[in-house]
């Protein structure tokens, strides 16, 4: 682990063109009439420093808000919450790869993680590394960029 530290409350977020699933539980503050939280695209809207920032540059902010949406006050997020996060939002990517050997071994390796919780550095690393044995990058890298 490398000992970074976000702190940002503890809500479960899904992209704005992916409801939440049905079986996700309501948090104390929806349950509470409590405001719900401002969606993904709004919040990286509200972020002055990226108006004109790149795409790749909105990319990765967008992939820290959905992790600190989802990290609890010292910016973690526990092994199933993770697993979750991956499901819910990283589904396109993983799908399908479930039988492979280094996909096992990626999810192993988070079921071995001793502290029980992994931070940002952490699910970035996590992030990038199934992303580079997913067969959905072979069909992205097979998309024409010229007409």
């Amino acid at each position: 682990m490398c000992g970074c530290r976000a702190s940002v409350p503890s809500t479960k977020q899904y992209s704005v063109n992916q409801p939440a699933p049905a079986s996700t539980k309501k948090s104390p503050s929806a349950a509470a009439g409590m405001p719900k939280r401002t969606p993904i695209a709004k919040q990286l809207a509200s972020i002055k420093a990226l108006g004109k920032g790149s795409d790749l540059e909105k990319a990765f902010a967008t992939a820290a808000l959905v992790y600190n949406n989802s990290a609890d006050p010292e910016g973690k997020l526990s092994k199933a919450e993770t697993k979750n996060l991956l499901q819910t939002q990283f589904g396109g990517f993983i799908r399908g790869q479930e039988n492979k050997p280094k996909y096992r071994e990626i999810i192993s390796s988070l079921d071995e993680e001793l502290e029980n919780k992994i931070d940002f550095e952490d699910f970035m690393i996590l992030l990038v590394s199934l992303t580079l044995m997913s067969d959905l990058l072979q069909e992205i890298k097979n998309v024409k960029t010229t007409k």
